[in-house]
């Protein structure tokens, strides 16, 4: 299998299993059929619509490949009628999430060195690829985004991006190291849901001496 098939499929892998992230939410906000597949169809393709734009890829491959918006599309579609195999929608986002924030982390960055992009700037388009679906999908459905809660998420995507970036710069290409990029990513994401991780926020002072409480009720 060559570099180019593997990336495709990792590409394809993504936008399914971001699909299904997404229908899977909108169906847990009780949204009709156009709504399920519309909030899949973004949150599968929102990410490398962003990454292809930067690159200076254009059209995007999410318009240019049918592949990309069928598999997209047809996913979503599956979720909307199959829910309720899903007994836990919650514990299926948050796996589905993590799958796709992986595998777009890893082929966006790839692309990204492709275009001739240097590193740095290599690792952050990989990581705003995998971190952009699941943006567009909480905002959508009304939820905080969770790339800005105290959850470990972007930090994930911006280790997998580095380490790709290090297996590019020593030589070391092909299906296997990108695997264990995307295994990292999606590792470290299950093990700070699991273990609860989170970066530092600001602590809560409490109002200085004197100040004004809040108004009564």
């Amino acid at each position: 299998m060559t570099t180019s098939t593997a990336l495709l499929l990792a590409d394809l892998a993504g936008v399914a299993v971001f699909a299904a992230s997404g229908a899977s939410a909108a169906v847990a906000k009780r949204l009709d059929l156009f709504g399920v597949v519309f909030v899949g169809f973004v949150a599968a393709l929102g990410g490398g619509i962003v990454r292809d734009l930067v690159i200076a890829e254009v059209p995007p491959l999410a318009f240019a490949d049918w592949r990309y918006a069928g598999t997209a599309a047809v996913t979503a579609a599956a979720i909307f009628w199959l829910h309720p195999q899903f007994a836990r929608l919650r514990t299926t986002v948050l796996v589905l999430d993590a799958a796709g924030l992986s595998l777009f982390t890893v082929t966006g960055t790839v692309k990204a060195l492709e275009a001739q992009v240097p590193p740095v700037g290599a690792g952050l388009i990989g990581m705003i690829t995998g971190i952009g679906g699941g943006l567009v999908r909480d905002l959508l459905t009304g939820e905080i985004p969770v790339v800005l809660r105290r959850e470990i998420y972007a930090l994930a995507a911006l280790a997998g991006a580095i380490l790709v970036v290090l297996l590019e710069g020593l030589g070391h290409t092909g299906p296997i190291p990108l695997t264990a990029a995307a295994v990292l990513v999606f590792g470290v994401r299950l093990l700070a849901l699991r273990r609860r991780w989170s970066a530092p926020v600001p602590p809560l002072r409490p109002p200085p001496t004197g100040a004004p409480g809040p108004p009564p009720q």
